[in-house]
């Protein structure tokens, strides 16, 4: 797959995924768990593909060349 997010965006869902799952550790077990919901904007970050923008025909990035 293509890559559809851009630089910024990516910068973004990384903090984001990364302060959701640092809830973690504060939580009690049956919230702590829904703090796994920050594997999601993490790994699109990381990745640099989101599947819902794919699905949409979005694409945040500028092309290049």
């Amino acid at each position: 797959m293509t890559r559809n997010l851009g630089t910024f965006e990516r910068i973004v869902r990384l903090v984001i995924g990364v302060m959701i799952l640092g809830l973690y550790g504060a939580l009690d077990p049956p919230e702590k768990y829904l703090t796994l919901i920050g594997l999601l904007p993490l790994g699109t970050a990381l990745t640099g593909v989101c599947p819902t923008y794919a699905a949409l025909g979005w694409k945040r990035r500028r092309p290049t060349g």
